[in-house]
């Protein structure tokens, strides 16, 4: 190998400095070991670019929109400013808001309640619930799981050219998998809702940490996210795109912040003018802290460079994939088939294991956190692992012991901030573990596996 492909190979794997790299637990075996944070799919660490920013900006903490002093102005002067680096970060259009959420499923709850009277909801069984269940005051039209990207669209333009064409539509659909990790068409399922009339509403939980996002380039209405997907967890989340539905739609919250005026009626009650931009749905006090956490965030990942973030996080993925083939046991969860395009989510089974038992085994005997269940996904994983619709089971462990069947799985998730050797030495465990069996015994608590003791 040349100096220079060496030296290009280690830019490559150079993880970006998450906190917590450090940090070590203890063995039920002994001893301890650094632990290897393998489940950035359900919280992704904090970014030290993140978490070194909110620190310095923490003593400047005031008020926001509702205070002469120098610190309130500060704090107000960075919130908006917060807003422009998002709306940057996701290529919003002109006219667009960005509101500030809790988080994704927040988001959606949001635009749920902000859709137009008479309005169809078309969306995938095949998404997490956070986009799968807030439109339940709506016509909800259910598609069934795809099992191609062409078939997903397919899908769509069947169903919307079944509706009512005058009145207003939605299609919600995902970006990337929580649970495979699967790339979704959303150029493709974009242009059909709108061949259609329809908008659409792109949920990029799992996309935006690990994809560089556009509303102008996707051709999308909004987009949602979370900023603790985003190496930002302080509990903010955002909901960017067109303003006319959620300025024509009652606040979200009824409170201070969202109202412009409030006056008393000659009747006696009250009447209230609202705010026609972003303040109208972020009533109360913001999480200021979470805004810029996850504006800082946007930064610190754009001038990464998403080309090198994009190409090592593949790397790790094709060692993942590489390291569970070599498993016979183990059965990788896909909708769209192996060569399918993916961010560094995979979910599998291990033939002869309850999957609650694997994962308290990677967490127990090795220090690898990993997630077992169903992932909030509960149509999409048992379509996956071909069950019954109507058999029970949670978003967590099922009810069941160390080598009982239970419906879920185990799912594996690294990003920018996923070093080679946690990736090495989940490889290695999974093939110990299949190999070998467990180290230790294990019981149901409370619906998690643990180690005995």
């Amino acid at each position: 190998m040349s100096v220079s492909t060496a030296a290009a190979d280690q830019s490559l794997c150079t993880p970006l400095p998450v906190l917590g790299r450090d940090v070590t637990v203890p063995l039920v075996t002994g001893g301890e070991v650094t632990y290897a944070a393998l489940d950035y799919a359900a919280s992704a660490p904090a970014l030290q670019r993140v978490w070194d920013d909110v620190a310095a900006y923490a003593p400047y903490y005031g008020s926001v929109h509702r205070g002469a002093g120098y610190l309130s102005q500060l704090s107000t002067d960075l919130f908006e400013n917060a807003r422009r680096t998002v709306a940057e970060f996701l290529g919003c259009r002109a006219g667009d808001q960005v509101v500030f959420t809790r988080s994704t499923t927040d988001s959606l709850n949001l635009l749920a309640r902000a859709i137009p009277a008479g309005c169809q909801v078309f969306v995938f069984e095949t998404e997490h619930h956070a986009s799968l269940l807030p439109w339940q005051h709506a016509h909800v039209t259910y598609l069934d799981a795809p099992r191609t990207p062409g078939q997903a669209v397919e899908i769509l333009e069947r169903a919307l050219a079944d509706r009512d064409p005058y009145g207003p539509a939605l299609v919600c659909v995902t970006g990337a998998s929580n649970v495979t990790g699967e790339l979704w068409p959303v150029r493709e399922l974009a242009a059909a809702a709108h061949a259609h009339g329809a908008r659409i509403v792109l949920d990029a939980a799992q996309l935006a940490p690990h994809h560089p996002v556009s509303v102008t380039d996707l051709d999308v209405d909004w987009i949602a996210f979370s900023g603790h997907k985003l190496y930002a967890p302080f509990g903010s989340g955002v909901l960017a795109g067109r303003a006319d539905w959620l300025q024509a739609a009652e606040p979200y919250l009824a409170g201070g912040g969202a109202s412009r005026r409030v006056t008393r009626r000659e009747d006696g009650g009250v009447a209230v003018e609202w705010h026609e931009t972003a303040a109208r749905h972020e009533a109360g006090s913001p999480n200021v802290i979470g805004a810029y956490a996850i504006a800082a965030a946007c930064k610190a990942l754009t001038e990464a460079g998403w080309d090198t973030l994009v190409a090592r996080e593949q790397h790790l993925i094709a060692k993942v994939r590489a390291g569970l083939a070599e498993v016979p046991e183990v059965r990788v969860l896909s909708l769209f088939g192996d060569d399918a395009p993916r961010v560094g989510v995979l979910s599998f089974v291990v033939d002869g294991w309850n999957s609650s038992h694997f994962a308290a085994a990677l967490s127990a005997e090795y220090g690898i956190g990993v997630r077992d269940g169903l992932f909030c996904a509960h149509p999409l994983v048992r379509t996956l692992l071909g069950s019954d619709p109507g058999t029970q089971g949670e978003c967590g462990a099922p009810e069941a012991a160390p080598g009982e069947k239970s419906l879920n799985a185990i799912r594996v998730s690294f990003g920018a901030g996923t070093p080679d050797e946690h990736v090495d030495r989940f490889v290695n465990a999974v093939w110990e573990l299949v190999r070998d069996g467990a180290k230790w015994q294990y019981r149901t608590e409370e619906g998690r596996c643990v180690p005995a003791v």
